[in-house]
């Protein structure tokens, strides 16, 4: 697929065209629902539902979410298409202590898209607007986790030039779960 930038920084795939435009705090109550449903969709099958439910009910509550869109150090990114919202990324402008011998660097904290936009190039256009924002905003690095067993995310990272460097503990209700350190130099 080829994907091509205007000068609105929109992106266009396969002639829909996909419009990546930075969240507000007006969005603060869409960004936390549609963190809970593409986080729950993408993950629900794979863990217990009481851990699933753990999770969301105490720690990706829509309140604390909400909280995040307009706190310093976070922008969020919406993807549209048609109208609707079909997926997001939230960045953090946070250092790594692995990382710090490349100093400034952008964390993806969350990229998702709704199901039915997944494999449409939602991904990409959000994926290009984050390296974008990450360059604009000085970085000289940026990096995310991702959880061992989400093969198709490690290769869509992998395919944008991301390698793992390290790994860490993420808690998923009573479940540790191992999360890849992906980075990728800018």
């Amino acid at each position: 697929m080829i994907y091509k930038r205007n000068v609105l920084h929109n992106y266009i795939c396969n002639m829909n065209e996909i419009q990546i435009r930075e969240a507000t705090i007006e969005d603060a109550a869409l960004i936390a629902d549609l963190s809970r449903q593409t986080f729950y969709d993408s993950f629900a099958r794979d863990n217990s539902r009481e851990n699933m439910d753990k999770f969301m009910n105490e720690v990706f509550t829509r309140d604390s979410l909400m909280k995040e869109v307009g706190a310093a150090g976070n922008t969020f990114l919406l993807a549209e298409q048609d109208g609707e919202v079909v997926g997001y990324a939230r960045l953090r402008e946070t250092t790594n202590p692995l990382l710090t011998e490349y100093g400034a660097a952008i964390e993806i904290a969350r990229i998702y898209a709704v199901q039915r936009s997944i494999g449409k190039g939602v991904g990409s256009a959000l994926m290009q607007r984050c390296i974008d924002v990450a360059k604009q905003k000085n970085a000289r690095v940026i990096w995310l986790g991702v959880w061992e067993h989400n093969h198709k995310a490690i290769a869509f990272y992998t395919k944008w030039g991301f390698e793992r460097f390290s790994e860490h503990v993420f808690m998923l209700g009573d479940d540790a779960q191992t999360d890849w350190l992906m980075k990728k130099l800018l």
